[in-house]
């Protein structure tokens, strides 16, 4: 992320940049090619439509090609500071095998969020879970006896 804010600052500089020096800048993340090429686009569509401002609501972020409810929301908690739960496969995962929801999909999950857990968690849940989904509480094998809230987890495995 860093290098590519060493190439542009704005979504005005961001759609003047060659696709491959942004494709090297963010070549860690898995798709890169593809990103490059929507970062592009999507720096576009922000000049052009949004006078160079990223929209601070859900609804507009979620108009734009690729952007999903977890994008959206962490654009919103990231971005601008607001209270969203950006809800990727660790946040539903863990929520789930803890017992502290039952819910089919990450949506679902950051709905039941919305409702159940308290505002001051919203930002820092993600990445909180995802550090932990990655690293203790896996997908398959989960590291239960390292993990510091293993007394209160139901281990619901789907």
């Amino acid at each position: 992320m860093l290098r590519m804010l060493e190439l542009a600052k704005t979504p005005q500089d961001m759609m003047n940049i060659k696709i491959e020096d942004l494709e090297k800048a963010i070549y860690p993340v898995g798709f890169y090619k593809n990103k490059a090429g929507q970062i592009i686009e999507l720096s576009k569509i922000i000049t052009e439509k949004y006078n160079g401002k990223v929209p601070c609501d859900i609804e507009e972020l979620c108009k734009f090609r690729g952007v999903g409810r977890k994008t959206a929301n962490l654009v919103l908690s990231e971005g601008f500071n607001k209270p969203a739960i950006c809800v990727d496969v660790h946040v539903h995962r863990i929520f789930n095998r803890l017992g502290y929801l039952k819910t089919k999909d990450p949506e679902e999950t950051e709905f039941a969020l919305r409702e159940k857990l308290p505002q001051k968690y919203w930002i820092p849940i993600n990445s909180l879970l995802v550090t932990h989904g990655q690293n203790v509480c896996k997908p398959i094998k989960p590291l239960c006896e390292k993990c510091p809230v293993e007394t209160y987890c139901e281990k619901i495995i789907k």
